[in-house]
């Protein structure tokens, strides 16, 4: 009997995407056995300072990737939008699954929407992103900085920290939390994060036996909307705690995607669109990532210390991101 060994986050929402994947998987392939190694991060382990502060990338998933890469695991469950947009050397990311719902939920015991927040409330969140798009919105709320896994986060609104928090809708799905949402922010308030709501999982990139598990999980259509959303990310050199969103639709062969990005205060918002063939997912968020360059988003991310641009050519004509 085969036995699979999925490396995960110790969080209850991390464990529960791992859970899920070993369901489908053994219900997939019955003769499989699958287990689960669950591992703490730098990212989890550092809760005292902002993740920005913190610096560097894959602040969720290195540890995760070196186990992969000692073998001690065949593949790693991840928010997509946790991956850094180049993975290391012997990695690969084949296998996305079907999108959840990629919003922005705001949680309150109070206020039912962003709108109905008073001037100075209080809003917890630990990304830059919502930052920024909050404060082009509201510019008379205060934002604070909050860690920790959902429920810690749930526990600190809780407790009177905050009027209102900030949390993936995704999340609170997939953890039965979803009546705890106030509202789901329209992408016109609040761009969603790369990946935002889509499970990818990472593999060794010459390990085929486990490809060939995996394969039946793949979501050809998400895929192609990550494909797009992580190629503007790469464009940008983003990372996942830069003020950078991008957020790709299908619509039959043609995708859009959105991008955007902004400084911290959110008094400026570069935001831009393109179009073109889904089989050219990558390359049309390249050259979105491109035009937003152009526009200026070069000098915002440098305020921060992002060195972003393009390395490649965006080019359409390039090969087929499928």
């Amino acid at each position: 009997m085969t036995t699979l060994t999925i490396a995960t986050r110790k969080s209850p929402l991390a464990l529960w995407q791992a859970e899920f994947v070993k369901a489908k998987l053994q219900a997939l392939h019955p003769e499989l056995t699958v287990k689960l190694l669950p591992m703490s991060t730098k990212g989890d382990r550092i809760l005292d300072s902002p993740l920005a502060a913190i610096g560097g990338k894959g602040l969720f998933v290195k540890e995760l990737e070196q186990a992969l890469l000692s073998g001690e695991a065949d593949l790693a469950v991840h928010s997509l939008k946790d991956v850094p947009a180049e993975l290391p050397e012997g990695l690969a990311l084949p296998i996305q699954l079907q999108r959840e719902d990629p919003s922005d939920a705001l949680v309150s015991n109070r206020f039912a929407s962003l709108a109905e927040l008073p001037a100075g409330a209080k809003v917890g969140t630990s990304s830059l992103r919502r930052r920024c798009q909050l404060l082009a919105t509201r510019p008379d709320l205060e934002i604070l900085d909050c860690r920790g896994n959902v429920g810690s986060r749930l526990g600190k609104l809780e407790a009177g920290e905050y009027d209102a928090i900030m949390l993936a809708s995704a999340g609170l799905v997939r953890l039965e939390l979803e009546s705890r949402i106030a509202e789901r922010l329209a992408t016109s308030t609040c761009l969603p994060a790369i990946g935002q709501g889509i499970l990818g999982l990472e593999t060794r990139i010459d390990d085929a036996d486990t490809l060939r598990w995996l394969a039946p999980l793949h979501h050809a259509e998400s895929a192609d909307r990550a494909a797009a959303e992580r190629g503007l990310n790469s464009g940008l050199a983003g990372g996942c705690q830069a003020p950078v969103a991008g957020h790709a639709l299908i619509d039959g062969e043609t995708l859009t995607i959105q991008g955007l990005v902004g400084n911290l205060s959110g008094t400026v918002i570069l935001r831009d669109q393109i179009s073109g063939p889904r089989s050219t997912a990558r390359q049309l968020g390249l050259m979105l990532a491109q035009r937003l360059c152009d526009a200026g988003a070069i000098e915002l991310l440098a305020e921060l210390g992002v060195e972003a641009g393009l390395s490649v050519s965006p080019e359409v004509g390039s090969a087929p991101a499928r």
